[in-house]
């Protein structure tokens, strides 16, 4: 699957990505991603072609112009009740993250923008959710732009780093989501 939009491509890894790959991953820029972290290019092939199976979820955005690898994006289809009286799996939770030399230029923004409409027309989304921590003002003002609503704040929520004293670092995190019907009046509109 291959997604175009006017400056970049999402399509699937492809063995060659490693180098891009390694220079957003060998320094997360956010604590939610550092389990992601890379310490060589080795690490960073390894990582490319197991993305590289996964050609319906899990994306790399591309810049169209020169075919360099700016970041990812992904999601899967989840229930829409984790207790079961729903088993439907029209319920997404995307995760994006792009160098950081590419952030501030709308990128983020086209490229989830695209895989949202993909993710809603092309593979039955009735949901989209995602998390971000409450410093993170660049992916809120992301969520916002997208159409989502805050749904709420979990404080201390979770822990992706510790503090020099070795104890968990809780961060609070934001909850944002879209529905399918507000994406498509929004899209009309």
């Amino acid at each position: 699957m291959i997604i175009e939009t006017e400056r970049l491509i999402l399509r699937p890894f492809k063995e060659g990505d490693e180098e891009d790959v390694f220079e957003y991953l060998k320094e997360p820029a956010v604590n939610c991603f550092i389990d992601m972290k890379l310490n060589s290019i080795k690490e960073a092939r390894k990582e490319v072609l197991k993305r590289s199976s996964e050609t319906e979820y899990y994306f790399a955005i591309v810049l169209k112009d020169c075919g360099k690898v700016i970041g990812e994006i992904n999601a899967y289809p989840e229930p829409a009740d984790e207790h079961g009286a729903d088993s439907q799996m029209d319920t997404f939770s995307p995760c994006w993250m792009l160098n950081k030399d590419y952030h501030k230029k709308g990128y983020a923004y086209e490229a989830a923008k695209a895989f949202f409409d993909y993710l809603f027309m092309d593979k039955g989304a009735r949901r989209i959710y995602a998390y971000t921590e409450d410093d993170n003002i660049a992916s809120q003002h992301l969520c916002e732009k997208l159409g989502m609503r805050q749904e709420g704040l979990f404080r201390e929520f979770i822990s992706f780093v510790k503090n020099p004293d070795g104890t968990p670092n809780y961060e609070n995190t934001y909850q944002y989501a879209v529905l399918r019907k507000e994406w498509d009046k929004c899209r009309l509109s």
